[in-house]
């Protein structure tokens, strides 16, 4: 069967490099893909905003799946577009999506059905939501409601931090119509962690845990990026707790969205804070998340493309999943200045000395000619397995030595949580 991947980050080639392994598969095409990409799949040049140009590609090249990595066109509609067509997309519908294109709706959501996260209060006016921070105790989060590539969340300790960050998300609109209207949650105390779920509308399916590691900077500090590192599994989801989180979130949230005439299909991740009172949610996504993908991808021994399809389909009942028990951990190198303004075209060497049970994925990158070149925030998510976590941490990192480009920055404690457990 032929295949369509949307997406051009690390996500999208850790999915393309896992489904290149299905025997079901004869060819891949991402839209509009990444240098890694072109390396296993074509990539085709077309927008992934025009689902017209999209649908008529599918028809075209006989697209029997089509994956949906990003956000954005999720949000927007692509899988109901794909399905008015008579094409099967992986992803949820525009209705189903709303739990990521807006964090209000999520919250209420979440309050409606009594699932456990942190308390919260709406604003649509910068002014009141001043005077608000006025008579509150900080710390506490402030968000913005639509999507913003996942760097529109402040954790802020002071007034002065949570005055900034409503300037710079409504008055500034640094984050666009997203920062039309914001949330100010409840400080949640505690651990994170990442849990991917398959679902078909029916039935779920959890994949193995992970954990993301979001500030720029080693011990969890500076601003959120789009994750600078995960590892696989996360053991402060241990099998109690995992029960605990199925029981409490994934199955009231999925039967949430069914009575919302909002069948979610596709796959859920879940943001997790695990706090002193149990697990409790810190958000959700409506596909993979990034740079998760890349560690749970590596210890993943089953075909995926079934589990695509059963998802679509309705019948993810029939398929099971078979795990690398070795943990897996993924480092995220980034170009000098991410978060913030960067440097793009600086010359990447020694991709071609991974090391063994290891793999680079590209995400802000391009090829002209012979040459590599960054072309991004995050550059590579460099995941690499080992026989136990401490292994995975060495052989990722002395992967990550090997690779170079002036500017070239990651964080140095990737995993070192889970080492702890």
């Amino acid at each position: 069967m032929n295949i369509l991947m949307i997406g051009n980050g690390g996500r999208e080639h850790a999915l393309v490099w896992k489904i290149k392994q299905s025997p079901l598969v004869k060819k891949i095409f991402c839209i509009p893909g990444n240098s890694g990409t072109a390396d296993i799949a074509t990539n085709v040049e077309i927008n992934t905003n025009d689902f017209k140009a999209l649908i008529q590609f599918a028809k075209e090249n006989k697209i029997e799946l089509t994956v949906v990595g990003p956000e954005a066109p999720l949000v927007a509609g692509i899988v109901d577009a794909f399905n008015e067509a008579g094409l099967r997309a992986f992803g949820p519908s525009k209705r189903a999506a709303r739990l990521e294109g807006s964090k209000i709706y999520m919250k209420k959501l979440m309050r409606k059905h009594n699932i456990p996260t942190a308390d919260y209060v709406e604003f649509h006016d910068a002014e009141a939501a001043l005077n608000h921070i006025r008579y509150s105790d900080t710390p506490f989060v402030i968000k913005a409601d639509g999507l913003a590539s996942g760097k529109g969340v402040y954790v802020v300790k002071t007034d002065v931090d949570a005055k900034k960050a409503v300037q710079e998300i409504m008055v500034e609109k640094q984050f666009g119509a997203s920062g039309n209207s914001i949330l100010i949650e409840d400080f949640m105390q505690g651990e994170e962690a990442s849990l991917f779920v398959f679902t078909d509308g029916k039935n779920i399916y959890p994949l193995e845990s992970a954990q993301d590691h979001k500030t720029i900077f080693d011990n969890d500090e500076g601003p959120n990026t789009g994750g600078m590192g995960a590892y696989s599994p996360a053991p402060v989801l241990s099998e109690r707790m995992m029960d605990q989180v199925i029981e409490s979130i994934i199955v009231p949230t999925v039967h949430a969205l069914n009575t919302d005439e909002s069948q979610y299909k596709g796959l859920l991740y879940a943001g997790l804070m695990i706090t002193s009172k149990g697990p409790k949610v810190v958000e959700f996504n409506c596909r993979f998340g990034d740079p998760e993908t890349q560690a749970v991808m590596m210890r993943m021994k089953s075909d995926i493309v079934p589990i695509l399809i059963a998802c679509c389909d309705g019948n993810l009942h029939e398929q099971s999943i078979v795990w690398d028990k070795r943990p897996s951990v993924c480092v995220v190198m980034a170009s000098q200045g991410y978060p913030g303004n960067y440097i793009k075209n600086k010359v990447i060497t020694g991709l071609d000395k991974k090391t063994k049970d290891c793999e680079v994925f590209h995400s802000g990158v391009r090829k002209v000619g012979d040459q590599v070149l960054t072309n991004g925030g995050r550059v590579l998510g460099v995941t690499a397995l080992g026989s136990d976590l401490a292994g995975a941490i060495e052989n990722c990192y002395r992967a990550v030595e090997n690779i170079h480009f002036e500017g070239a920055y990651y964080r140095k404690d990737i995993g070192k949580k889970g080492l702890g457990r």
